[in-house]
């Protein structure tokens, strides 16, 4: 209906049904294309007021695609000035959601400077560097864009949005950007659409035809969970969509029109790309292109795509439902990189983050292999990174080859078969080599000592839970870092390992005496185990841990060096530096309790 000049906004009771009416159907439906247009110019022209027009944009939910005259008149707004600035900031965010269900794209990079203008807005500038990054070709990157990026950067900084721009940029004309820009820039644009994603996610299931949201939007949303995990609804290959219109004048050709590789050959010069970088990885076809035009843009997109595809949530996900995001992401990236010999940066950072919290085993081939296309870095690098990590695993891996054994030996011991102790006496011995020499290289790193403990913890019951007549002390590379440790996990193992210790032998020496076992448990076992008894209670209970004589005892001189006040009493159970923290907290609670 047609409103009369002059209606009054606040307070209008009709407006108000109307707009809860259309609010409904938009979260429950989402709005047709017609629509979109109408109250996106009602909202932008200010005409219902400047609370309206925030409401309006809030549930400006589509049902299917966005007309590309919405956008371009709702950029024509922006340029009124008129609009206030959160208003203004809500619009671009809403269009960066809907970006890649905007039917065509052409007539929004014909107004490319009008949106570039507004990157001098300190406000809206993070956003404008998003949209700008999506839209940008070629032809858009002249030297006098470029001068005000690098003008604004040296007022604000070098951020990453402005960084991931001028990439780009540099990416198309390396002749004009000539600044040195990081290698590895680290993902330069946020996830802008939290306003909308339960609704839009909603809808899009509801209408299965509709084009689906660009992955790199991240739209990782769940049905009021029960549980706190999160979901990888966005780590799913898009489909292929173009970013072109299909009645446009220029002569270009989809790759979903494609067919077969003779086509892709004959029209290799006509193809654009997809407005979904992340389509590319489950199409064939489009990685052959990839792979013949060796376009760089085209590696910065999708790289840009894949590392916030990955980024975040994906360690954990991967680890909860590893089958489903294997088959529905995992695999097809993987062919890609195989395919295209490209390392890319997020595959790189995300490999570092996943490394922390690999078990070795979870699609180990695909792993190694994506290890060796990362870019050439310093030795030291790849021995912190990834060598530690592996000496990690493979600790972990021969812990499992102990229990195994184990297990098979207290199930066949008391049916005579063959004797395994020597083996188990050999394995237990050289990961004691190991992990000393591990140790002593990573500086007693938390993770490694855990895991070496982890692995004593299976020996120190060797006697108990699996009736193997063998009972092996822990090195002193790896009993002293242990007891020395800053972190109170390691050293609360320890003492667990060596409670353990002691109940194996005991048993060991009473069933001796008793002569109820054939085998004879050395001598030296027990000075060994003494031994470190001693050093734990010298340490922690008698403040004095450098004992003349024993295995770490310190010349007194040198002691004197390191100018620690009473140096003998810094590993007791008050002054330990895995237990400082539990001491200052037992202080506070009592003095809470008296000052009460």
């Amino acid at each position: 209906d047609t409103v009369e000049a002059g209606t009054v906004v606040r307070g209008n009771d009709e407006l108000e049904r109307n707009m809860v009416r259309v609010e409904t159907v938009a979260l429950s439906k989402g709005l047709p294309p017609e629509v979109i247009t109408v109250l996106l110019d009602l909202a932008l022209s200010l005409n219902a007021g400047t609370a309206n027009c925030t409401r309006v944009l809030k549930f400006l939910i589509p049902a299917t695609v966005v007309p590309q005259e919405a956008i371009v008149k709702g950029v024509s707004w922006l340029c009124v000035g008129k609009m206030p600035m959160n208003a203004q900031v809500l619009f671009v965010r809403w269009v960066l959601t809907v970006f890649d269900l905007i039917d065509c794209k052409d007539d929004l990079r014909s107004i490319y400077g009008f949106i570039f203008s507004f990157v001098t807005e300190e406000n809206l500038c993070p956003f404008i560097c998003h949209l700008l990054y999506l839209l940008t070709m070629r032809e858009h990157v002249h030297p006098y864009r470029v001068r005000k990026l690098l003008d604004i950067q040296a007022k604000m900084g070098r951020q990453p949005f402005l960084t991931q721009l001028l990439a780009l940029y540099k990416v198309f004309r390396p002749d004009l950007v000539t600044l040195s820009l990081p290698s590895r820039v680290r993902t330069g644009f946020k996830n802008h659409n939290s306003t909308w994603k339960v609704a839009l996610s909603a809808v899009q299931r509801k209408n299965k035809g509709a084009v689906l949201v660009d992955q790199s939007l991240s739209l990782d949303v769940k049905e009021k969970p029960s549980s706190r995990k999160r979901k990888l609804h966005h780590l799913a290959i898009p489909p292929l969509t173009s970013a072109f219109d299909s009645n446009s004048s220029k002569k270009v050709l989809r790759l979903q029109e494609l067919r077969s590789f003779k086509e892709l050959l004959e029209n290799i010069h006509n193809i654009e790309l997809p407005a979904q970088m992340g389509s590319l990885l489950g199409s064939a076809l489009a990685l052959h292109y990839l792979d013949c035009v060796q376009d760089e843009s085209a590696f910065l997109r999708l790289n840009f795509w894949l590392g916030h595809s990955l980024q975040e949530e994906t360690c954990g996900s991967l680890f909860h439902k590893p089958q489903d995001v294997y088959q529905s992401f995992f695999l097809p990236w993987f062919v890609f990189v195989h395919c295209s010999q490209e390392g890319f940066s997020s595959t790189e950072s995300f490999l570092y983050k996943f490394l922390s919290v690999w078990d070795g085993c979870l699609l180990r081939p695909q792993i190694l292999d994506l290890l060796s296309d990362i870019p050439l870095m310093p030795s030291f690098s790849v021995e912190s990174r990834i060598c530690f990590f592996f000496l990690c695993s493979v600790i972990e891996c021969l812990n499992s080859m102990l229990v195994k054994w184990l297990t098979w030996h207290s199930v066949s011991a008391s049916e005579g078969g063959l004797d395994i102790s020597l083996n188990i006496m050999e394995l237990v011995r050289f990961v004691g080599l190991l992990a000393s020499e591990g140790l002593r290289l990573e500086s007693c790193h938390v993770l490694l000592l855990n895991q070496t403990l982890a692995f004593y913890e299976t020996v120190c019951d060797m006697f108990l839970k699996f009736s193997l007549p063998l009972i092996i002390m822990p090195p002193a590379g790896v009993f002293y870092p242990a007891l020395f440790a800053t972190d109170s996990v390691s050293v609360d193992r320890l003492g667990y390992i060596m409670y353990r210790y002691r109940k194996n032998l005991t048993l060991a020496k009473k069933q001796e005496q008793q002569r109820e076992q054939t085998f004879h448990i050395s001598r030296n076992t027990y000075k060994e185990f003494n031994r470190n008894l001693q050093a734990m209670v010298n340490s922690m209970w008698n403040s004095w841990w450098c004992v003349p004589g024993s295995e770490i005892e310190i010349d007194k001189d040198l002691i004197a060096l390191s100018k620690v006040a009473e140096p003998w009493c810094r590993f007791d159970l008050i002054h330990h530096p895995a237990l400082f923290s539990y001491a200052i907290e037992f202080h506070q609670r009592v003095s809470e309790i008296f000052s009460h």
